[in-house]
């Protein structure tokens, strides 16, 4: 008999009795599992979050893509205006005329072609 107490306080003094063992390993698994199913759940809120922040952040740029298409177009017409009106000008321009003709290559600068009495459609009234 005392070889079985021998065994039997030898295994009591290592690790708690099998009922409290199960228990406390039931108890940390529990634990592990509710903190890595927060974790997970604040990983898809960031995940969603970010996604959500690159949909705006795309709608925004479509949205100034658009601005910026319709502010060229508008240029172009602009130019277009400009363009002809100088055309049509210069035949009858006595500044023009009096001065050496340029060759086609060089580009007037803005100040060349400043005509206070020719007015642009687009600041039109």
């Amino acid at each position: 008999m005392p070889h079985s107490s021998d065994s039997s306080d030898s295994s009591f003094s290592r690790s708690p009795p099998p009922g409290k063992q199960d228990s406390s390993d039931d108890v940390r698994k529990v634990q592990r599992r509710e903190k890595n199913r927060i974790a997970a759940q604040k990983s898809r809120q960031r995940q969603t979050q970010k996604a959500d922040t690159l949909h705006l952040e795309s709608e925004d740029l479509e949205k100034q893509n658009a601005a910026l298409r319709k502010e060229i177009k508008q240029l172009t017409e602009e130019m277009k205006y400009f363009t002809s009106v100088l055309s049509n000008h210069e035949p009858l321009c006595s500044v023009l005329a009096t001065s050496a003709p340029s060759p086609p290559e060089v580009v007037y600068s803005a100040h060349a072609f400043h005509q206070p009495h020719v007015s642009s459609p687009r600041f039109q009234p």
